[in-house]
């Protein structure tokens, strides 16, 4: 799945560098795309935890807490999301002029502050609900979403609107903000409408299959290793 957004985000830095007047392009998209870096980094983190904390509630058979745990983790990235997303708001262009001292980049990357903004606060929530789903055993699911949402949504998306319409980088990221959108919303309507309890039915099942396929390849290899002796 991580596989698939660094792809995707090669797929955009490509995109921009055919635009007009490329070069500032390029590099405000790498700023917008470093500064989102910062605060998916922290969302991974949500990402690791959701999917370990939902796995161990489902193998102790509790969907009580399981769903409680996807909850508290869903509602902790977001707040910390939210924040970063007021900062980057008030910021706007101001924090560019880490990276570079050139103008044109920074307005650049102020006309991008307000969608970057909104792609932190979405991206928050992303992770933590793709954690759940690899916590679940959703693996397959959750890729086959990631790539509906990213390669036939969202870059489709980002050339019509920074091409057709020339909005330039700015309907790019706006593509990827949409696809990010529709991800998150596919990710929501799966986690809600599951069925825990059946989740804790189908976990348990596995872990017996485990348990029971382990015991018979030792003493499988306990019998051979008395013959062996013999």
């Amino acid at each position: 799945m991580l596989i698939l957004e660094v792809w995707y985000s090669s797929i955009l830095v490509l995109l921009t560098g055919n635009m007009k007047d490329a070069e500032v392009s390029l590099s405000a998209m790498s700023i917008c795309l470093n500064i989102n870096g910062w605060e998916m980094m922290i969302a991974l983190g949500f990402f690791a935890a959701a999917s370990v904390r939902v796995a161990n509630e489902l193998g102790r058979g509790s969907s009580r807490d399981a769903k409680f745990s996807i909850v508290i983790n869903a509602l902790t990235s977001f707040a910390i999301g939210f924040i970063f997303f007021l900062i980057f708001l008030f910021l706007k262009k101001k924090l560019s002029y880490i990276f570079t001292s050139d103008s044109d980049v920074a307005n650049a990357v102020g006309d991008l502050s307000f969608w970057l903004a909104l792609s932190m606060l979405l991206n928050s929530v992303q992770p933590v609900l793709s954690g759940v789903s690899v916590g679940a055993g959703w693996q397959s699911i959750v890729a086959y979403v990631n790539i509906g949402c990213y390669y036939l949504i969202g870059i489709p998306v980002g050339v019509v609107i920074g091409v057709v319409y020339n909005l330039g980088i700015k309907g790019i990221w706006i593509g990827m903000l949409f696809g990010t959108f529709v991800q998150t919303i596919m990710l929501i309507i799966i986690t809600t409408k599951t069925d825990w309890d059946k989740q804790v039915e189908i976990a348990q099942w596995r872990v017996n299959r485990w348990a029971i396929n382990n015991a018979q390849e030792s003493n499988g290899s306990g019998t051979s290793l008395l013959a062996n002796q013999e």
